[in-house]
């Protein structure tokens, strides 16, 4: 009877908590196959960047990667193994890989079905072209912390390039192109090394992260930044960091010229002639920390350079009140027009070229349907803008011409990617398929 009965102590518990592992580990299993399943129907499965890639015959499935992937949701446990539910949430941190206990994670650039084009470039950012060096996200690292790391490292090398630091005239030591993370880090580089240097931006300080959804956590460890030295973040959102860069702009006069975009580069009698969007300049070397999403993709058509034309979502609340454009089917369209009729005193229309909303999430799909038949959004399917004047917007829709009155347009129809720039100028690309 004694015996019975401590074993039954001793049991009870034990099946009580493998009860509970078991009924956790399902609902583990029944959310991540919802997340893809809605991510598939979305297609969204392909990953814009560095990204894990998982060896089932080595994966045990203890989740650990899962819990330590800073953005959270993007692996998740299907049968007992770690997959990707979220691909194009990851932007390689490469967190998992450290978590794995079991050496079963790879990180990759591209995958089977989708190539990844990567610069190819030598251990000091350098490309082929000499004296031309690319570091951040448009090599492939998204990651903040090492978008800064590289910057910086880049900097450290350009400095010793041959008639760097020596250079005379109107002829410039270093020309950074970008002031994301990796070419904030490079422009304080070069103002610690008192290079002569100018920095470009065709949008604001920040680059990719200025367009990160608001209160989004980004950094994961602490960097070094030059000049200002160790930054402790390890963990702040995006308005907090971009703060933060905002001061260190203003407290040390780093100077960057906003609003200005790369046109081209030419090989000219030692050193490089960069044209852009407003000038002219001569470098002895180049640092493209330039993002992968490139240049807004614009609709060409007449009108479009009007000031009230936009390609993202800002704030939301300086739409009150207005009559509002949105052109695009993907999630940031979706996410836009959504939020915006959700502004008292708001008329949103949203324009699609396309039958339905194939590229975006099950959830902002819904959020339109429920905001269309609240009467707060409008949408326009099988559509195309043709003319934009101060006060009016027209469209085609199938054959038939509509003209909207409106006050603001924004124009979420992707980017132009960087590529066939890079390869003008004779920077050699690889596509990468899945490979390390």
């Amino acid at each position: 009877m004694q015996t019975t009965l401590t074993l039954f102590l001793y049991l009870l518990p034990m099946l009580l908590i493998f009860s509970w592992y078991a009924k956790r580990r399902q609902q583990e299993h029944s959310d991540s196959l919802t997340a893809l399943e809605e991510n598939r129907k979305a297609g969204l499965l392909e990953p814009a960047s560095l990204h894990p890639l998982i060896d089932a015959t080595r994966c045990m499935g203890c989740g650990s990667c899962a819990s330590a992937c800073p953005e959270g949701n993007v692996l998740g446990l299907i049968n007992g193994k770690a997959q990707l539910i979220n691909p194009t949430h990851c932007i390689g941190h490469s967190a998992c890989q450290v978590a794995c206990p079991f050496d079963a994670i790879t990180l990759v650039f591209g995958t089977e079905k989708r190539g990844m084009d990567i610069p190819t470039v030598k251990p000091n950012f350098e490309t082929n072209l000499d004296g031309i060096f690319i570091a951040g996200e448009l090599g492939g690292m998204g990651l903040i912390r090492n978008a800064v790391e590289q910057g910086r490292q880049a900097l450290e090398n350009i400095c010793k390039h041959p008639g760097v630091g020596n250079s005379s005239g109107d002829v410039l030591d270093v020309l950074i192109v970008g002031a994301g993370p990796a070419g904030f880090a490079a422009s304080l580089g070069a103002m610690e090394h008192k290079l002569k240097s100018i920095t470009i931006e065709q949008e604001t300080l920040g680059g990719t992260v200025s367009h990160f959804p608001r209160g989004k956590l980004v950094m994961t460890a602490p960097v070094k930044l030059p000049v200002v030295g160790k930054v402790t973040f390890t963990e702040t959102t995006k308005e907090e960091l971009l703060a933060f860069w905002e001061n260190v702009e203003s407290r040390t006069g780093l100077k960057i010229q906003y609003q200005e975009r790369l046109e081209d580069i030419v090989a000219e009698e030692g050193v490089y002639r960069v044209k852009t969007s407003k000038n002219s300049y001569r470098a002895r070397t180049l640092l493209l920390s330039i993002g992968r999403r490139g240049t807004p993709r614009k609709l060409g058509v007449p009108g479009e350079d009007a000031t009230k034309v936009v390609y993202r979502l800002i704030d939301a609340a300086q739409y009150t009140g207005q009559q509002v454009l949105v052109v695009g089917g993907g999630d940031s369209a979706l996410e836009a027009a959504t939020s915006i009729a959700e502004q008292p005193g708001t008329t949103v229309t949203l324009s699609y070229r396309s039958e339905s909303f194939s590229r975006a999430k099950e959830k902002n799909r819904q959020k339109v349907e429920q905001a269309e038949a609240q009467g707060r959004l409008k949408v326009l399917f099988k559509s195309n803008v043709t003319e934009i004047t101060d006060q009016h917007v027209t469209l085609e829709q199938e054959g038939d011409a509509l003209t909207l009155d409106n006050d603001a347009i924004i124009i979420s129809a992707g980017g132009v990617l960087p590529t066939p720039f890079l390869k003008k100028i004779g920077i050699e690309v690889e596509t990468r398929h899945g490979t390390a």
